[in-house]
């Protein structure tokens, strides 16, 4: 069997030992009889999983007592209108900040609940930068603030945490959640879709201070109401079993690399390697992103002949690179570069990009 590094922005790929163990346990789980799909969310087996993953979330994110964490499904785009459903409590208006196309859709959702302020954009640059914090038109009277940290199609990451005072920070942190050390205390909310950097696709992450749940709008379904999800451990109907176990098994496997400062280095210095080949290509390959904003999960690029974007593709798939080719709305190339892609999988990238740049400049 020959694996590929595969460069997908989700479903990406997950540790190798990961799926090693699940390969292993497949049939029988701790010597129970039965595989965790075929458990009982409510039996002791199971109920001993999800206890564990959670457990494991809470401490390698350091997550305080005062949040709820859920293990949901429906994606991050479920939470584009579970968030002003839970979190307007009241109020009429929620600032945006807009970076990208997962701001984008957030914003438009939203719009059906709310008054939304969009209070900083970038989509006149094509979404190659993030706005200086001083030119941001925040609203004191907000339910709330909502930002994306990293922008999965355009490769644009804050490389700061906003201060919004008394307004709630809301953070859609799909594909940089677990990929470094964070203050989960400056978030009223986090919300992260599981298939990039935390598990298999089926799953969604959302933590949420108590104090914010528990007043949805008139209307709201009674799966989209955070509290009852809290109340009921994230079991108030079936929740994807399969998904939470696995992904409680990548928790494990952060822990045992040092947890979230050891991936931050490891991540940091893959991002840097990536980049630096981009650079020193001589104009072969450009980045479209300014570099203080630069994702270290997401790296965008493109080759200034396009008419190579085909070879390119072709020739790194020959040699086990794949899902290189950038978003449809973009183009280009994309290579993205979660937590499970091992260092050496950055390697033969950066090693494939010089000798095709040799070759073809």
């Amino acid at each position: 069997m020959t694996r590929v590094f595969n460069f997908s922005a989700g479903p990406a790929m997950l540790p190798q030992s990961v799926l090693e163990q699940a390969q292993a346990e497949m049939l029988d789980w701790n010597g129970s009889g039965m595989s965790v799909m075929e458990m009982s969310h409510r039996g002791k087996e199971y109920m001993s999983i999800a206890a564990q993953a959670e457990a494991d979330l809470r401490e390698i994110m350091g997550i305080p007592s005062n949040y709820k964490v859920l293990f949901l499904q429906g994606g991050a785009s479920s939470q584009f209108a579970m968030i002003p459903q839970n979190l307007l409590r009241g109020k009429t208006t929620a600032d945006y900040v807009d970076t990208g196309d997962w701001s984008a859709k957030a914003i438009k959702e939203a719009k059906r609940y709310c008054s939304v302020s969009v209070v900083a954009s970038t989509k006149e640059g094509n979404y190659t930068s993030v706005p200086a914090f001083d030119t941001w038109k925040c609203n004191a009277d907000a339910a709330y603030l909502h930002y994306t940290p990293n922008e999965t199609i355009r490769g644009v990451e804050f490389a700061w945490v906003p201060e919004t005072g008394d307004v709630p920070l809301v953070a859609d942190m799909s594909s940089t959640i677990l990929s470094r050390p964070l203050d989960v205390s400056k978030y009223g909310l986090i919300y992260a879709g599981a298939q990039k950097n935390i598990g298999p696709a089926g799953l969604t992450i959302v933590i949420v201070r108590e104090d914010l749940i528990g007043e949805t709008v008139a209307g709201t379904p009674t799966m989209f109401d955070y509290k009852i999800h809290a109340d009921n451990e994230s079991m108030y109907n079936t929740p994807p079993t399969y998904a939470w176990y696995l992904s409680g098994l990548v928790f494990q496997w952060i822990k045992a690399q040092g947890g979230l400062a050891g991936m931050a280095v490891l991540n940091e210095r893959k991002a840097q390697k990536l980049y630096a080949a981009i650079e020193n290509s001589g104009g072969f390959y450009n980045s479209p992103v300014d570099a203080d904003c630069r994702s270290w999960m997401n790296v965008p690029f493109t080759l200034a002949n396009a008419d190579l974007d085909k070879p390119f593709l072709a020739e790194a798939g020959k040699v086990g690179l794949t899902t290189l080719k950038g978003h449809r709305s973009v183009g280009g190339m994309r290579a993205s570069i979660y937590n499970a892609m091992p260092e050496a999988g950055v390697d033969a990238l950066v090693s494939f990009m010089q000798d095709f740049a040799q070759k073809n400049g």
